[in-house]
This record gives C-alpha cells, sequence and structure tokens, in this order.
C-alpha cells in the first residue's frame, strides 16, 4: 500500500495499532514507506520482548538450566531459581526481564544508527538497518532514530511505566 494523503497514511498507522496514528503520519509524509518500516521494525522487536506479566518464561529458563546446565544462557535459569528462592515474586521478575529488554532494544536501535566514536583507524567502518528490494539490495535512506520511537511503541501504550503509575 502506498497512501498519498496524510489522512491515508494516519489511516495505515492507525490500522496497525499506533497509538498516535496522526502523529507518525505528520512526520511520515516526507517518506511514509521509510516511517511504515520504521515502525513495523520495532513493532515486531516489541513482539520478542518478554509481554506484560508474562511468567511463563522463567519456568522455562529454570527447565532448561536443569536439564542443560553447561549451555549458553544456562546461568539465567540457575539466577531465576536463587532469586525465587529468596522470596521474589515471578510478577517482580518478569518486570524486571521485560525493563532490561527495553533498555537492550533502546541502546540497540541507537547502536543501529552507526557508531558514535569509532576507534582509530577504523573511521570507515559504518552501518545502518535499511529497507530492501525483492534481490535484498538496500535502497533508499537508512531507518534512523529508532530508539526515539522505541517507548512510544510500547504495546501496553504506558511507554514502559509501571502499570499502577507508582
Amino acid at each position: 500500500m502506498h497512501p498519498k494523503s496524510e489522512s491515508e497514511v494516519a489511516e495505515l498507522f492507525r490500522s496497525l495499532g499506533v497509538a498516535k496514528p496522526e502523529e507518525w503520519a505528520a512526520f511520515a509524509m516526507s517518506d511514509p514507506d521509510l516511517y511504515l518500516a520504521r515502525y513495523l521494525f520495532l513493532k515486531q522487536a516489541w513482539e520478542r520482548i518478554i509481554g506484560e506479566e508474562e511468567v511463563a518464561w522463567i519456568e522455562e529458563a529454570i527447565d532448561r538450566s536443569k536439564t542443560h546446565p553447561s549451555e549458553p544462557y544456562a546461568g539465567l535459569g540457575l539466577a531465576l531459581q536463587r532469586v525465587l528462592a529468596a522470596g521474589a515474586s515471578r510478577k517482580d521478575v518478569s518486570e524486571i526481564g521485560r525493563c532490561l529488554q527495553a533498555q537492550a532494544l533502546f541502546g540497540l536501535g541507537y547502536l543501529v544508527d552507526g557508531p558514535a566514536y569509532p576507534e582509530e583507524g577504523f573511521e570507515d567502518i559504518d552501518w545502518g538497518l535499511f529497507r530492501v528490494d525483492e534481490e535484498g539490495n538496500p535502497f533508499g535512506e537508512p531507518i534512523k532514530g529508532l530508539h526515539e520511537s522505541v517507548l512510544e511503541t510500547d504495546p501496553t501504550g504506558r511507554e514502559m511505566r509501571p502499570k499502577d503509575g507508582a
């Protein structure tokens, strides 16, 4: 879909569940497909973050560490088991995990814009996130500023603020 007007772009963002579709549309008018790619990347990234009050991952990590104690990430399950044994609630542990993952997404979004302080001798190395054509070739402007939209794309709509407002 290649919407032409700002209202069509806003409707497209609204259909995707964007919290403030009119604001996204206003920014997107210079290149709607670029902003659509930005939103869809973040939307899919959020789908990989622990869901609000999701706790099943805790037992899965603990069980995995018991059956495969020397595999990568086994330390997570072992640590989770100790934290729960010390009295932490699964809900609190999950909130810690969710916040850490969202912070990591913010950091990666910032990093994707390219190195801020390249090491001496490596100034020519750069990277970015681009849309690709049918053959997988990058085209257009890089998708920049992902970190600026991480919080506003939080599926809860609270921008990672606590549910009770505390």
